[in-house]
């Protein structure tokens, strides 16, 4: 398995209850120096509690106008608000992978920009991909054949092949050589010819090829955006050759970019 471098409105849609009560003058029957003063129009009552209508706002403004309540922040189209609050707020670059089942091992990914008004918006793809063989999992560890669910740092590239073009960090290497077949029987040669390390169980800032894992051994590693080989990974997402390098040319590590991936129902928390 590869390895690398690299609100809300709580809609206090509170009713404005206002208790109107009316105050009796009681005369007596002395005589006053000064003729009473006409009592001032009574306000019209509130309506009955129960009655089925609306109470009354404050004046001169309806009671359903919520135009003072806090505007709910935009989500990445896809993500619900356990996983969009995941997303740090200076990112305004988010490459979203999302499988259909938690089993599946066929994805689709977005890379999505969020504008200066904070609308997040495609910058790129959709592309087909590839993720591990057994498909998601919250729990990753070694050798269990499935891609970590998350939100994770994508900030370090590399590859066996000169650099595309790529504004992150890369790293040229022979080490990226790999040989063999994948699950279907396929070749995974060329896989690794431009990479980016997923910030699972990694010090950001290296290449891929680092081995350091703060998690422990046990909890995996290396987990990569790789060159597509046409088959399911070990944990890995895959995407075609020319999508890849795509993607590589449009990150920008002052976007604060991340990698977004899971199933759909699961990233829709």
């Amino acid at each position: 398995m590869p390895v690398r471098k690299g609100a809300r409105a709580l809609l206090s849609a509170g009713t404005l209850c206002a208790t109107l009560s009316l105050t009796g003058c009681l005369l007596t029957g002395c005589a006053s120096p000064t003729p009473p003063a006409p009592a001032a129009p009574a306000p019209s009552s509130s309506p009955a509690a129960g009655d089925g209508r609306p109470a009354p706002g404050p004046p001169g403004r309806a009671a359903n106008d919520l135009a003072s309540a806090p505007v709910p922040a935009p989500r990445i189209p896809g993500l619900g608000p356990a996983t969009q609050a995941l997303v740090p707020d200076g990112t305004t670059q988010a490459f979203v992978v999302t499988g259909a089942t938690a089993d599946s091992h066929t994805a689709t990914a977005t890379l999505y920009r969020r504008d200066p008004s904070g609308r997040w918006t495609e910058a790129a793809g959709p592309w087909p991909a590839h993720n591990a063989l057994e498909g998601w999992t919250e729990d990753h560890n070694a050798g269990d054949l499935r891609t970590p669910i998350g939100v994770f740092g994508i900030g370090d590239a590399g590859g066996l092949l000169p650099d595309p073009g790529s504004r992150l960090p890369y790293d040229e290497d022979e080490e990226f050589a790999i040989s063999g077949t994948g699950f279907s029987g396929e070749p995974l040669e060329g896989s690794f010819d431009h990479v980016i390390a997923i910030d699972y169980n990694r010090v950001p800032g290296r290449t891929p090829l680092d081995k350091e894992r703060p998690l422990g051994e046990e909890k995996g590693g290396g987990v990569w955006i790789h060159v597509d080989h046409g088959g399911p990974t070990q944990a890995c997402i895959a995407l075609e050759r020319e999508a890849l390098r795509q993607l590589l040319r449009a990150l920008d590590p002052a976007a604060e970019p991340v990698v977004v991936m899971g199933p759909v129902r699961r990233l829709a928390r």
